[in-house]
Parts: C-alpha cells; structure tokens; sequence
C-alpha cells in the first residue's frame, strides 16, 4: 500500500489514536496534525503523534489524505470548507452520525473526494494523551454512501482501515444514524441517566465509591464522556434517539410494573428474554 502524507484534523482521543496506528503500521510518509486546542496540539507534539502540528490550510494543501476527527457539529461545519480545497485529495470524516454531514456536501463539485466513515471504537476518556494504541483493532468500520464518492478513494480508504485491523461494512447514511443509535446512542444517555440517579440519591460519595460493583461501574463508565462531543450527536441525530428512548423507557416501565405488582413470574420472563442478547453477543 503506497504511504501517503496523511492530515489528521482533531487530536484527541480517536485522531490521536489513528495517529499511533498510523505510525506503526507505516502506513503515512508524513503525519500533520490540526487542532484549535493549544494544548493538544503541545501534548500531540511531545508524544511524538505527528510530525508537525501546522494550520489547516497549510495541512489540507500539503496532504494526500484529509482526516476530520472533531465533534459532529464541527465536521458538517468544517467538511465543505476543507472540499473548497482539494483537487486530488482524499478526505474522510470519522463522525458517529452521517445523515447531517453527508447532506453538507450532497451537492458539492468535489463530493466524489469524500468519504463518510465510522469507526465503531471509543473509550470514555478525550484528548490525545488518552490515545491508545490498540484502538480499532478487530473493530467495525461503517462506510457510508460509497456510490457517491470515487472508486480510488473508497478504495484507498478500505485498504487504510484493514491494515489497521477493523473489518469493513457499508450503509446508507439514514440506516446508519438508526442502527447508530440503538447500539451506540443509547447506551450513552443510559449511562449519564443512571450517573445522575445515583448521583441525586446517593449523596455519600465514599458509599458510591466503596459499595460501587463492577457491574454498576462497567454500566456507568460512560457516562464519563465529555458533552462537547455527545450533545451535538444526539442534537444531529434527534429522531432516531429519541424513537430508541421510547422503546426503552417502555421496557423501564415493563420492569416497573412487575416490581410493583410483585409479579416475579413476569419479571423471570423479562430477564429470560433480556437473555437472548448472548445469542448475538456470546
């Protein structure tokens, strides 16, 4: 696979940690970082992530390869102005919705450059030093409306990602957002909500801390993630959260009602179907 000068915009948690892959599997001549945060530009440079942290015009300029690895909102903000810049340049965003962003640019003249990629990787933690260097391995990458971009970049696009160890599917960007959020979405609010019962009715801190098992702890790690990046999400992809959390409040309910009618029969056959998820997860 030809190595290609490779800009990463965005260097935290998932541009820092494709940054590491990048590197190991040397798949990138040149490695230019972006970002706004002086911080974790400092922090990108000390780690050795990039190269060269430069700005984006001279990144978008210099590059085979534009990657945006910013929040949602930034990249349907920021992907039409890095198109008005590219002639041969491969641009892929890395965004965990893709109706709104794809929208953006349906009718751009340089549309076929882009292509809509979502990486189904992430940890609860933000910013470059929480890159990790096994990130996206034996992970799912979604592909997004590849009719709509050249051959030569979705193919190149494929190729960067199964060096890196993820395993391709592909979608439209509508069934995307759907599937995104029963599997993703929700499981993030169900994090910050447990997060903020606990929080309201607990007020021992050093009893959340000591009593806290695994269990509760494994459900509510998410709920560390920062807003910056999960409101814009749930902003873009409104509907079909909103739909998921309906259906999940009604199963709440179900759960409920058999406590309050102290119907264990019922509450069994909840649990037994709840079960079935082993079939499909192990």
């Amino acid at each position: 696979m030809e190595k290609k000068n490779i800009a990463i915009i965005g260097l935290g948690l998932m541009g820092g940690s494709l940054a590491l892959r990048l590197h190991e599997k040397k798949l990138a001549s040149v490695l230019t970082g972006v970002d706004t945060n002086p911080a974790h530009a400092r922090i990108a440079e000390e780690m050795e992530l990039v190269d060269r942290v430069v700005p984006l015009e001279e990144a978008v300029a210099d590059a085979d390869v534009v990657v945006l690895s910013v929040p949602v909102n930034v990249i349907a903000e920021l992907l039409p102005r890095v198109l008005d810049r590219v002639n041969r340049q491969i641009v892929i965003d890395l965004g965990s919705t893709k109706g709104e962003i794809v929208r953006t640019v349906d009718n751009h003249p340089r549309r076929g450059r882009y292509v809509a990629a979502h990486p189904m990787w992430g940890t609860e933690y933000s910013g470059p030093a929480a890159a990790v260097r096994t990130a996206f391995e034996n992970k799912a990458l979604i592909l997004c409306n590849t009719a709509d971009s050249d051959a030569d970049a979705v193919d190149w696009t494929r190729l960067m990602f199964r060096k890196i160890g993820m395993h391709i599917l592909e979608m439209e960007a509508v069934a995307h957002d759907l599937h995104a959020a029963y599997v993703s979405h929700i499981s993030h609010i169900t994090s910050f909500a447990l997060a903020n019962t606990v929080l309201e009715k607990e007020k021992e801190e050093n009893t959340i801390f000591e009593m806290a098992s695994s269990g509760f702890e494994s459900t509510v790690r998410l709920a560390k993630s920062h807003p910056a990046m999960w409101v814009p999400i749930f902003r873009q992809n409104r509907e079909n959260v909103l739909d998921v959390l309906n259906e999940h409040i009604s199963q709440l309910k179900k759960f409920r009602s058999s406590l309050e009618k102290e119907n264990w029969g019922y509450l069994e056959e909840l649990i037994q179907n709840a079960n079935g998820i082993r079939r499909i997860l192990g």
